[in-house]
This record gives C-alpha cells, sequence and structure tokens, in this order.
C-alpha cells in the first residue's frame, strides 16, 4: 500500500457521510426492500438478472440476526410475488456464525428451505479467512441437503483450488461463484502478486466447468472474461453451465457487451441500511478506489 493510499484509510472516517452517500448510491440499490427490487427491474430490461444481498456482517449478538433473516425471506417472498430473475447471497456472520455456528447454519437453512419452497437458490458468500473453513463446512453440511445452494471461492486465498477439489469430490455438481477476493490477508494465506491471482482465477474456473459445476465467473477484468470466453470455447459449453457476475454499478459498458454476446449476467445487488458501514468498510479494504474517488469528487 503506497503512502498516499494510506492516508486516503487514515484520512476516511474525516469524510463526511453525504460525500460517502455519493459514491454508495451507484454502488448500492438503496435502504429498502422497494429500492432494491426496482433496481432489478431496471436491469432485466437490459437483459440482466441479480442476487439480492441484504448488507451487514459481524453482528453481536443473536437479537441482530432474526432481523436478518427476515428481510432475506422478505426478499425471497417478493422474488417470487413479482417474478423477478433474482436470488439471494447472504453472509454467514450477519446470520451469527461468529456467536455460534449451530446457529447460523439453521438460520441458513431456514433460508434455503423457503427458497426450495419458492423454487430459488441462496449463494453463500465467502468472507476473510478466519471464517473459511466454518463457511465451506456449513455449505458442505447444507449441500448434502439441499441443491439449491453455492459457495464462493476466492482466487487470492492459496488453499482455494484444495477447496473447490474437495467440494467436488464430496458434491455432485456444485455451483461456485469464483472471484478475486477483497479482504487484506498476510503473504501466508493469500496471494500478494495479480498475476498470479488472475491465474490461479482461469485455473479454478477451468478446474470447475470441467468437471461440471455450473460457475459464476465475478470478475470487472476484460483480461478474465475474454479468459473465460476462451475455456468456454475450448470445453463446448453450453450457457447453462455458466454465467457471469458483476457488481451493481462497474463497468456496465463490459456488462452491456457480454449480455450482447449472448451470456447469462448476473448484477450483485446489495442494499439495507448499513449502506455507510459497508461503504467506509469497503473502501479500506480498496485503497486505490477509495483513492480514485476522493480524486474525482476533488475534481483531481
Amino acid at each position: 500500500m503506497g503512502l498516499f493510499d494510506k492516508l486516503v484509510v487514515w484520512g476516511l472516517p474525516l469524510v463526511p457521510k453525504p460525500v460517502v452517500g455519493k459514491f454508495a448510491s451507484r454502488y448500492i440499490a438503496g435502504e429498502t426492500l422497494d429500492e432494491a427490487v426496482e433496481v432489478i427491474k431496471d436491469l432485466q430490461t437490459e437483459g440482466c438478472c441479480a442476487t439480492l444481498d441484504v448488507l451487514g456482517e459481524f453482528i453481536k449478538s443473536k437479537e441482530e440476526a432474526e432481523p436478518a433473516v427476515e428481510e432475506y425471506l422478505s426478499a425471497l417472498n417478493r422474488i417470487h410475488e413479482q417474478k423477478l430473475d433474482a436470488n439471494i447471497s447472504v453472509k454467514l456472520t450477519m446470520l451469527g456464525l461468529t456467536l455460534d455456528k449451530e446457529y447460523c447454519l439453521a438460520n441458513v437453512r431456514r433460508l434455503i428451505l423457503r427458497a426450495k419452497e419458492l423454487g430459488n437458490f441462496v449463494r453463500i458468500d465467502m468472507e476473510d479467512s478466519p471464517w473459511t473453513t466454518d463457511t465451506l463446512d456449513i455449505y458442505s453440511t447444507l449441500r448434502k441437503e439441499f441443491d439449491n445452494v453455492g459457495f464462493v471461492i476466492q482466487s487470492y486465498m492459496r488453499r482455494s483450488l484444495k477447496d473447490i477439489q474437495a467440494q467436488m469430490k464430496s458434491h455432485k455438481k456444485v455451483s461456485v461463484r469464483v472471484c478475486k477476493g477483497i479482504y487484506i490477508e498476510p503473504r501466508e494465506v493469500a496471494y500478494k502478486d495479480m498475476a498470479i491471482i488472475n491465474s490461479n482465477f482461469n485455473l479454478l474456473v477451468r478446474e470447475l466447468l470441467r468437471n461440471g459445476s455450473y460457475v459464476g465467473v465475478a470478475t470487472h477484468d476484460e483480461r478474465l472474461v475474454w479468459a473465460a470466453y476462451q475455456i468456454i470455447h475450448e470445453l463446448k459449453l453450453k450457457s447453462e453451465q455458466f454465467e457471469f457476475q458483476m457488481l451493481l454499478g462497474v463497468d456496465e459498458q463490459l456488462r452491456n457487451l457480454i449480455v450482447k454476446d449472448g451470456h447469462r449476467l448476473r448484477v450483485y445487488v446489495p442494499y439495507g441500511r448499513q449502506w455507510y458501514q459497508y461503504s467506509t468498510r469497503r473502501l479500506k479494504e480498496n485503497p486505490k478506489i477509495a483513492a480514485n474517488v476522493l480524486k474525482n469528487l476533488a475534481g483531481w
């Protein structure tokens, strides 16, 4: 991290909330489910589908987890009622993982069961490294009961290839979102060289697709999109065997190009009252993005 980036991270708490809100409005669908639904409807007119994410993580009590579960149940019901092409993504630390693993498992099971009843799907997000093993354990347990659940793997994690190999050995046709990863991790846990991270990304995508898994290629890096195109071509895959995924508000031109090429593209649509905490946390985790935002706001 360069000196300027460090200064940006240090200065983030001093940035007025409205300024952070100006940044966030592009990448977050709003505070309410109603607002998020309208964003999904707009995305569908562009040929995209979506995954809904209720903002929040690292809750401190079980009393905080229950409203999160209820909000996700409401989201699943709304998706069904309005026939939206969307599913949900959940963070386990928002559902009680830091408090009680079995309690968290019960909460996720509740969501997956309701999604199953509605013909929908639940993606379990991957968080930072202290929670990787527990997250995969919970996924594996639930995958034995349900087929409408998937997980996320991060290409900057050194363990990721072994993790997907273990899951593919244990379960038939796993569903995996492959992304680079955003959390700040020590070198013994995560690769630091971007060329290696990108190469590992392509390796994970190829390994998963070659073994019949459903893959969400989650990237805004056109080099990785092209590499995925190459793998899809070489393996002669059908469109229902994969999809591309992107964050709301990021490189919409590339998003449109992928859709124009005839590929399914899912947009990650976060919403909720925790938008400020989410935005500042993500800016701290990605100081170069924060620096660019502040430069743009300052007219540099």
